[in-house]
């Protein structure tokens, strides 16, 4: 079994010692080198699992940090996006075809990426989960709720005494050519508009569904074959 634990977190938390996303032309001073590699606007995974267009912009301060197994983007104002794309070893695909596919993926969220969560964030809650059997040949997604989780919390002013702040993320795990992919956005607007934000439990739901949408169909996948080589 490879070692989740915490690899996610890790990704997630690992904003200082990025890569800087450069304008064309302009040289980055000593950066730390991805694991991945970037053609233009796309990012390769290391283990070729995937590639995925850029969703952050230089111009913004976008940056790349990466593991073998998990890239994460960020930017400057309102965005947090991780892609985690691990191998399933032999227990891993047993778990799968003992459990169906729906269960799996249950299992595994329950087991790995919300027991990481809750190591740094022990208040972290799930708010609502659904099996969605359309998206990429069956996905889980799930919203949870992080009591000072927000990977912004340098930007909030904080008050003595006053409210933690709780960020909230939406995830979707399913399973592709042999590995299981956790994608995982932050609901940045929650955080860092603070007393001005109104938005309904049913519209934060609605706006990370179609964010974490637009991730996927930025991701393109190698056939299982050339995994193999």
């Amino acid at each position: 079994m490879f070692c989740f634990s915490r690899v996610l977190l890790t990704a997630l938390l690992a904003v200082l010692g990025s890569v800087t996303l450069r304008a064309q032309g302009e040289p980055a001073s000593d950066p730390i080198p991805l694991l991945g590699r970037v053609d233009g606007r796309t990012y390769i995974s290391p283990t070729g699992a995937f590639k995925v267009s850029i969703p952050v912009l230089p111009e913004l301060g976008g940056n790349i940090t990466d593991t073998e197994n998990v890239v994460t983007f960020q930017d400057d104002f309102n965005t947090h996006i991780s892609i985690a794309a691990f191998p399933q070893d032999a227990t891993q695909r047993w778990e799968m075809s003992t459990r169906g596919l729906k269960d799996y993926l249950v299992y595994f969220f329950s087991n790995y990426v919300l027991g990481d969560f809750r190591q740094t964030f022990p208040e972290t809650t799930i708010e609502s989960a659904k099996f969605v059997p359309g998206a990429v040949d069956g996905s889980l997604v799930t919203y949870i709720l992080l009591p000072g989780g927000s990977m912004f919390m340098d930007k909030i002013p904080m008050i003595a005494g006053g409210p933690v702040p709780v960020a909230k993320r939406g995830n979707q795990l399913f399973v592709k050519n042999g590995h299981i992919f956790v994608i995982s956005i932050e609901l940045t607007e929650r955080v860092l508009e603070r007393t001005t934000y109104k938005k309904t439990t049913t519209e934060e739901d609605e706006i990370l569904r179609q964010r974490l949408n637009e991730v996927i169909v930025r991701l393109q996948f190698p056939k299982a074959a050339a995994l193999t080589k």
